[in-house]
């Protein structure tokens, strides 16, 4: 016998109430007069008395209070059905996010309301940044690479030739010439490393990076008498994939570093190292208490060339993206000049 129902049977307030998108009826001056569950979760709220009869507009940023108001003006006035647009939204703890609203009448006896709804698309968001990013370093790694091969030759040239002058006419000015050279031509080969860092083919195997992680810090032995090291390794038995000479040269850049932006403030520093396992990815944060980084700086990290360092040529940290995205990572920053810098970094466990 087939099943039929009559919509008149159906409980409406219970499809909003626990529906997985963002519900709010908003009245006149953008008054809150209902939210879902969803809305309450999405703002971090603990109860609707937290959000009910209060200001729209409290939960958005000024820059978005405009176009809101004209939005919602459409809707209470001329009763139409609006499009999607994306906007941003405040959170109870103060955490912007990004959402995508559209709005439609709502009759309720002789009033028309506004039936907002939200969706958080803050992750989609920080996917489309991530990719752009990775399309630019690949374009920048195409470019690079062939700018590598047209300098290369000639110094290599150039070398040659120095070594048989030193042979028929020793001078010490030529010693100094071809150390010199003999930098720029590792810069050269670090940089074609960078663009193309599977220039020397390394098989993918399992790695334990709880035990590699340890294991590096030994190196840095001497650098750490004004360091405390923190450790919080979890999940150690949770593994990745993947070419180990690569990642063992990303970690190491990326603790070098934190060692080095710690050696630019006075008094002792911190490092903190996070490993856990979280939505089928292994986690890894690493956290200084150095100098920080600048906002405007931020965007420009992993750029070949680009440092913040005074000497620094910022390969070190173009082999650190470029190996955590061809490993189908992900790779985010945070710092605050003075306060210190945190990478993130995320893998697939396969």
């Amino acid at each position: 016998m087939e099943l039929k129902i009559d919509s008149t049977d159906i409980d409406f307030h219970q499809l909003i109430a626990y529906s997985l998108n963002s519900i709010m009826i908003v009245g006149q001056a953008g008054k809150i007069l209902y939210c879902n569950r969803a809305c309450l979760e999405l703002l971090k709220l603990a109860s609707p008395e937290d959000i009910l009869y209060k200001n729209l507009y409290g939960f958005l940023p000024p820059d978005n209070h405009a176009s809101c108001n004209d939005r919602l003006k459409r809707v209470l006035e001329k009763q139409e059905i609006l499009d999607l647009a994306e906007q941003k939204m405040i959170c109870s703890d103060g955490e912007v996010i990004d959402i995508e609203v559209t709005a439609a009448p709502f009759y309720l006896k002789d009033m028309i309301l506004a039936q907002v709804i939200i969706r958080d698309i803050t992750d989609r968001k920080k996917a489309e940044i991530l990719l752009k990013d990775r399309e630019k370093l690949a374009s920048i790694g195409q470019i690079v690479a062939g700018i590598v091969h047209e300098v290369k030759n000639p110094l290599t040239s150039v070398k040659g030739f120095l070594q048989l002058l030193k042979e028929s006419q020793p001078h010490p000015y030529l010693n100094t010439m071809e150390a010199e050279l003999e930098k720029a031509l590792e810069t050269m080969q670090n940089l074609l490393h960078v663009s193309k860092p599977d220039l020397h083919e390394e098989p993918f195997v399992p790695i334990d990076l709880c035990k590699e992680l340890t294991a590096l810090l030994f190196l840095f032995q001497e650098k750490l008498y004004n360091v405390e090291i923190e450790w919080d390794l979890r999940d150690s038995e949770r593994k990745v994939v993947g070419k180990r000479n690569l990642f063992l040269k990303a970690f190491f850049n990326l603790v070098k570093n934190a060692i080095e932006a710690i050696e630019g403030i006075q008094g002792k520093g911190k490092i903190r190292i996070e490993h856990y396992y979280k939505s089928g990815r292994i986690h890894i944060k690493l956290s200084d208490t150095g100098v920080g980084i600048s906002k405007d700086k931020l965007k420009m990290l992993g750029t070949p060339f680009f440092s913040t360092k005074s000497e620094g040529t910022g390969l070190g940290l173009t082999q650190v993206f470029t190996t955590i995205h061809k490993h189908g990572g992900d790779i985010s920053v945070k710092s605050v000049v003075g306060k210190g810098t945190t990478f993130h970094v995320q893998l697939p466990v396969k």
